[in-house]
């Protein structure tokens, strides 16, 4: 089979590490030998989702690929999948191939309840990746909740549609402590802090949280820093620029989020809307206890392992964060629940379900 692996050639967040992990670990499951991807790529360079996985020319050659894909006539797509059984469309994807079977992964359905949240170039290539899906021969969701928004707005049959949770990286489960203490000393976290990591976007809701953090009694603030870390995506000039009020590292090397999301007395995540919500799964996994919305896949993650929120009340979030941060008991019980949770979403796992999913498109299950 083939897999659409474009959006690791370019700036990217959710998605990109969706498609780095999972074809990793699909490739450990089934064997590089089955599993190919389009571009061709062998070996991937480590993650960065400010940049390619690959090398330039082999950057050039792909992004070229899915422009002459996109916009001509040529049946490029179909020259990528040549021998296999099935092509794995991504999102970026308007013409797959008409001669295999084709498949694709549901990661949200933002663009389409909560448009006003996006720049126009992403609900486009919402519209387009709808037509796929809609003439697909199945589908992926990485929750429940994607799967039921995506069967109620764009009509797809219920049947051919599959839930299969996203995966957490190992390195979340096992954080030594003395990674974490470097990663504090690094970025110079000298307090306890509470951790928000995300692109800087409106669904992500960051004016709220602050507005939250900010209306924490001064003596709490004082004894528990505010840290965000990720890149400035399409926030608004006033979002970013009350960034400077607490502690913003911007975008964060892969390697250091681990450790990151280790050290934090709380993450909180108080999205308006989640396909999956990777962050939230990792900080269960590392161990830190999570605050996060009452919507969306949120509680499908989190489960009984997390504080849930109306991410829209900013008292609901205060409270929320006043509770945690002053019971250590409640903070060291939801760490216990969140590292069991969290064992739900090991990559392995769901590239095992992933491989059944294949050979069932494919007839051979």
């Amino acid at each position: 089979m083939v897999i659409d692996a474009v959006p690791l050639l370019i700036r990217s967040a959710g998605v990109k590490n969706y498609l780095y992990h999972w074809i990793a670990a699909l490739r450990r499951a089934a064997g590089s030998q089955i599993i190919r991807t389009c571009p061709h790529l062998d070996a991937l360079e480590p993650l960065n989702h400010e940049r390619s996985v690959a090398g330039p020319w082999t950057t050039s050659a792909g992004l070229a690929t899915l422009a002459l894909s996109n916009y001509t006539p040529l049946p490029v797509a179909d020259w990528c999948a040549r021998g296999a059984d099935v092509f794995h469309a991504c999102t970026l994807r308007r013409n797959p191939p008409r001669r295999v079977r084709v498949t694709a992964t549901i990661h949200d359905m933002t663009a389409w309840l909560m448009p006003e949240l996006h720049p126009a170039a992403n609900r486009q290539a919402e519209r387009n990746f709808a037509d796929v899906l809609r003439h697909a021969d199945a589908a992926i969701a990485v929750s429940q909740s994607t799967k039921d928004d995506a069967v109620r707005l764009l009509g797809l049959p219920p049947e051919k549609v599959t839930v299969i949770h996203s995966g957490v990286p190992d390195a979340f489960f096992d954080v030594p402590p003395d990674a974490a203490a470097a990663v504090r000393k690094r970025y110079r976290l000298e307090r306890p802090f509470v951790l928000f990591i995300g692109t800087v976007e409106p669904r992500k809701n960051i004016d709220t949280l602050l507005d939250a953090y900010e209306s924490l009694p001064r003596s709490v603030r004082e004894e528990f820093e505010m840290v965000v870390a990720g890149p400035i995506g399409w926030a608004a000039a006033g979002t970013a620029a009350r960034l400077s009020n607490v502690r913003y590292l911007g975008y964060v090397a892969e390697a250091d989020l681990a450790p990151l999301t280790a050290a934090a007395a709380v993450f909180v995540y108080p999205s308006l809307y989640e396909g999956f919500g990777f962050p939230v799964a990792q900080a269960l996994a590392a161990g830190a206890p999570v605050l996060t919305s009452n919507v969306s896949s949120l509680p499908e993650i989190a489960g009984d392992a997390a504080l849930l929120v109306d991410p829209r009340s900013t008292a609901e979030i205060r409270d929320a964060l006043a509770r945690l941060l002053l019971s250590p008991d409640l903070r060291a019980d939801l760490a216990a629940r969140g590292r069991r949770r969290a064992q739900q979403f090991r990559w392995d796992r769901c590239a095992a379900q992933s491989v059944h999913f294949f050979e069932s498109v494919c007839g051979k299950s």
